[in-house]
């Protein structure tokens, strides 16, 4: 049976010979077919047929309603759509110190300057292509034609074979902050870290992937691979980020720990906190049956499961205090 992305169950181990052995079964699961697995020694570098679906077939999945405690309002950014050309092979939140350390391309939206070498200090006087002056770093890899050669610096995604193509900009990018469904929420302390999404998920399984692949028109339907759209209809992409955070720190050692996802109906595991939910939504303009790909890793063969993005919050207290106040009131705000 098929959950809610298009893909069946898995079970998942993590361990060095786990991954090696059941790396062919995982992806047979998922819906990728054996091609991921037949490439493994191959120069195809995919993606591959099975790593589509046409959106119409994959099952609808309502949200869940709001508990009588719920924080309903929205606050929503206005951040552009990278018009700037702010890409770099940089992911300032697992590689941090580290330039070219996520070995593929990112788009940016918000903070100007972010690299691999910025810092809380230098985040905080850049400029930003945020209206109300949001100076955070919104970021996620590029999407490609492979039918058209690369113009951009990173045409081969910061140097690794395999990152081929045109980059496809973004025609629109939605940055929101939601409430939750059961509670009101707390603030995020400035300069927390956040990543949702596991760019390695087509090797070692789908513990951490967070791929949402969709069409505009279809709000209710979501899949872990490329969907095919209708003539007319947006390709998108959401990031859904963490909102529970532990209190304790704006980062942790596998940058993962200090904030964790709610159950469905938006309760935070103990010891966490509920903060405003990142909703980010990347739309692209994209005929029927054009050739994508997102960046990724070599060894990931374009596998769509492994989309992610990341975040740097570099809100003033005064502005987040804002945020949360629109959020916990129920209204909709626009920036």
């Amino acid at each position: 049976m098929k959950n809610r992305f298009g893909i069946g169950p898995v079970t998942l181990s993590l361990t060095a010979f786990a991954v090696a052995t059941l790396t062919l079964a995982v992806l047979l699961v998922t819906g990728a077919g054996n091609e991921h697995a037949q490439a493994a020694a191959s120069p195809r570098t995919g993606p591959f047929p099975g790593d589509f679906t046409d959106i119409r077939d994959v099952p609808r999945s309502p949200a869940p309603a709001p508990g009588p405690g719920a924080s309903t309002g929205t606050y929503t950014e206005r951040c552009g759509v990278d018009a700037e050309n702010h890409r770099n092979a940089d992911n300032l939140v697992v590689s941090p110190g580290l330039a070219g350390g996520a070995h593929h391309t990112h788009d940016y939206v918000g903070n100007l300057s972010t690299t691999a070498l910025s810092t809380d200090a230098s985040l905080a006087a850049a400029p930003t292509t945020c209206t109300d002056g949001d100076r955070s770093t919104y970021f996620w890899p590029v999407l490609r034609r492979q039918d058209l050669p690369g113009t951009d610096p990173h045409a081969v995604g910061g140097g690794h074979d395999g990152n081929l193509g045109r980059i496809l900009p973004p025609a629109s990018v939605t940055i929101q902050f939601q409430g939750n469904p059961a509670t009101p929420v707390v603030a995020m302390p400035r300069f927390l870290r956040m990543i949702t999404g596991d760019p390695v998920a087509a090797t070692v399984g789908l513990a951490q992937a967070h791929a949402d692949w969709g069409c505009a028109g279809f709000p209710d339907r979501a899949t872990m691979l490329y969907p095919r759209c209708p003539t007319g209809h947006r390709l998108t992409r959401t990031f859904d980020f963490p909102s529970c955070w532990n209190g304790l720190g704006t980062d942790s050692e596998n940058h993962r720990t200090h904030v964790l996802l709610p159950a469905a109906d938006g309760v935070c595991p103990p010891g966490t906190f509920p903060i405003p939910r990142l909703h980010v939504v990347v739309g692209y303009d994209v005929a029927p049956g054009t050739p994508i790909a997102v960046d990724a890793f070599p060894e990931q063969k374009h596998s769509p499961v492994t989309d992610h993005s990341g975040f740097v919050d570099v809100l003033t207290d005064r502005q987040m205090a804002g945020v949360v106040h629109c959020l916990n009131t129920g209204r909709r705000c626009v920036e």
